[in-house]
């Protein structure tokens, strides 16, 4: 259920699905926020409750709440003192949302048991100057809508187009190749997600530095990554891999940026599973 609530740092919105498993805390990447679950399924197949806040800027989570990647690991701990939450089985970071997972991981080692890292941004420079140049162009709060409604026209009318330029820009690999190897399920639900996606004033807030806590961190880590990711590059996930010291790399064979959708995620997702059932 997606709901907001008043921390003494401010409002946050956050979605809590609440099953029988412990908790599990998914911060998701740029574009995102709480009410769109992406790359979950394995969690909620295996039966954890998942908690999904919306990072700063990000739908009803203003940017004044937390505004820094610190700030918000803080007022998430915060979040989960409110709910009654006692103990995270593990945090979640895909993609933009890494530096936050990892952050959290860092400065709540007596609330957070794992740490899974998946497609994510870590502390090497990213992205680059010409990237970062348009990123702040183009989903700024003013014209990230002008943006987003373009993209959401094509997911409507051009879907096939919609397809081709975004896959394009998270993979490595030749596009077509990428869009063979998607099935019509996994080609409706890109688009169902390519319609929902916004920047609103958050993503430009993710490209702001934040420190490296990558040597504070002592929970067991679980790097998950392919090398024809185009959105977040490979050398990312070897350098976070490398650098926490409990840390293991897991090498999917995806085409994209998307490793939920290679054909070798059930056997990921399997030893997603495994690794939450270790000891912490």
């Amino acid at each position: 259920m997606l709901r907001t609530t008043r921390l003494a740092a401010g409002s946050v919105e956050y979605r809590l699905d609440v099953r029988a498993s412990p908790v599990i805390v998914v911060f998701h990447g740029g574009h995102l926020r709480a009410g769109i679950a992406v790359g979950e399924e394995v969690f909620a197949a295996a039966g954890y409750t998942v908690l999904a806040p919306s990072r700063p800027g990000y739908g009803r989570t203003p940017l004044s709440t937390g505004t820094t990647v610190t700030g918000f690991a803080d007022v998430v701990g915060d979040l989960c003192e409110h709910l009654g939450i006692t103990g995270v089985a593990a945090v979640v970071g895909i993609s933009g949302g890494g530096p936050t997972a990892a952050t959290f991981a860092a400065r709540h080692a007596g609330l957070v048991h794992r740490l899974i890292l998946i497609s994510a941004v870590g502390w090497l420079p990213y992205p680059g100057p010409v990237t970062r140049l348009a990123s702040r162009i183009g989903f700024n709060g003013v014209t990230g809508r002008v943006t987003w409604g373009l993209v959401h026209a094509l997911a409507r009318f051009a879907p096939s187009v919609c397809l081709r330029v975004m896959m394009g820009a998270l993979s490595t690999r030749p596009v077509g190749e990428v869009l063979d190897g998607l099935d019509a399920g996994a080609r409706a639900g890109l688009l169902a997600l390519f319609r929902r996606m916004s920047s609103g004033r958050g993503f430009v807030n993710d490209l702001r530095p934040t420190p490296d806590i990558t040597a504070q961190i002592d929970q067991p880590t679980l790097v998950i990554a392919t090398r024809s990711d185009g959105g977040v590059p490979f050398a990312q996930s070897l350098s976070l891999a490398s650098s926490i010291r409990s840390a293991e790399l897991v090498e999917s064979h995806a085409d994209s940026h998307m490793v939920w959708l290679g054909a070798d995620w059930p056997v990921v997702g399997e030893r997603i599973v495994a690794f939450l059932g270790g000891p912490s």
